[in-house]
């Protein structure tokens, strides 16, 4: 009898104990910019790594509802969130400014540019002359495309634009446009993998202030100034899963799949070799940002047109929260 108390003694104790240490953990929700890929692995390594656990924290992934990640962090509807440096500088321009700030970039150089099949003919953006552009109805694609067919004296006029919504690539240019806009880490991969071969216009190679950072992690200011040292433990755990990623690709792909099954593991593993080489690139560390990209990209969108007022490049990021 002694030994049942005994037991159940230690039975209670040890269910108070595990209470505490889940009550201990601090909840925080991330919201991210799309569906899930290869862009959020380091999020779902450090998920399944234990990575934020050890950091005592208990975090949730979420896909985005209606509007972007920037307007949910800036209504606190999560504690950090994926977004991309002109949606930050969109939101801290506008004329009713929202208070978010970017904290960590996942990829350090602008992956993305224009594909087309190799049969279009599209090279330069003197070529898309009398071609059809699928895009996704948003003004700044319009401005930078208006802007590089200008630079390479083309009469943009003879572009025509479709709105092709959340249309893949693949599905896209067989039956509706010419080109379209595509991170080469998913699209291009993709493109390799199915043997498509595709002509690619990498945004930076034709204009330097195009190489900004897309996608970056983002946090509300109010957030920030009053949970420092969660801010800090976050990054500290989605730092460690980005390191795995570059130095795991294909172990990182796996642990991607294991809440997302619905991704091609072959098109997964393949994209997290290629970013592999990419999120860090040449900065000192994973989610460096440096302030020439914030202002350079920053005027660039002010001289189009496309920001009510200019940036504020210190005021868009910081560099703070990540580890040291």
């Amino acid at each position: 009898m002694k030994k049942k108390i005994i037991s159940l003694a230690l039975g209670v104790l040890l269910i108070a104990l595990t209470g505490c240490t889940t009550k201990e953990n601090e909840k925080i929700t991330v919201v991210l910019d799309w569906v899930p890929n290869t862009n959020h692995t380091g999020l779902y390594a450090a998920q399944e790594l234990g990575y934020f656990e050890a950091e005592g924290l208990d975090v949730e992934i979420i896909q985005p509802s209606e509007g972007g990640s920037a307007d949910l962090i800036a209504a606190g509807q999560g504690e950090f969130g994926v977004s991309y440096q002109e949606q930050v500088t969109y939101a801290r321009t506008a004329a009713n400014p929202l208070p978010i700030k970017a904290i960590a970039a996942i990829i350090q150089h602008n992956t993305s540019g224009f594909a087309s099949p190799v049969d279009r003919n599209i090279v330069t953006p003197k070529d898309f002359e009398g071609k059809k552009y699928g895009g996704w109805g948003s003004p700044m694609e319009v401005a930078t495309l208006k802007a590089l067919m200008e630079g390479a004296k083309a009469d943009f006029s003879k572009l025509e634009i479709v709105d092709v919504g959340a249309m893949d690539y693949f599905t896209a240019v067989k039956d509706h446009v010419d080109f379209t806009w595509i991170f080469y880490g998913w699209d291009g991969v993709a493109a390799e993998l199915k043997n498509e071969p595709l002509n690619f216009i990498k945004l930076q190679d034709v204009d330097k202030n195009l190489d900004y950072y897309t996608p970056v992690i983002i946090a509300n200011e109010d957030y920030l100034a009053k949970h420092p040292e969660t801010a800090k433990k976050f990054l500290r755990a989605v730092t460690k899963g980005y390191q795995y990623a570059i130095e795991n690709p294909e172990a990182a792909a796996d642990l991607l799949l294991v809440d997302n099954p619905e991704i091609d593991r072959d098109l997964a593993v393949a994209s997290q070799k290629y970013l592999a080489a990419e999120y860090q690139s040449d900065a000192e560390k994973w989610g460096l940002m440096r302030s020439d990209i914030w202002e350079n990209y920053g005027n660039w969108m002010y001289d189009q047109g496309l920001l009510e007022n200019q940036l504020n490049a210190d005021e868009a990021f910081t560099n703070e929260y990540l580890p040291e």
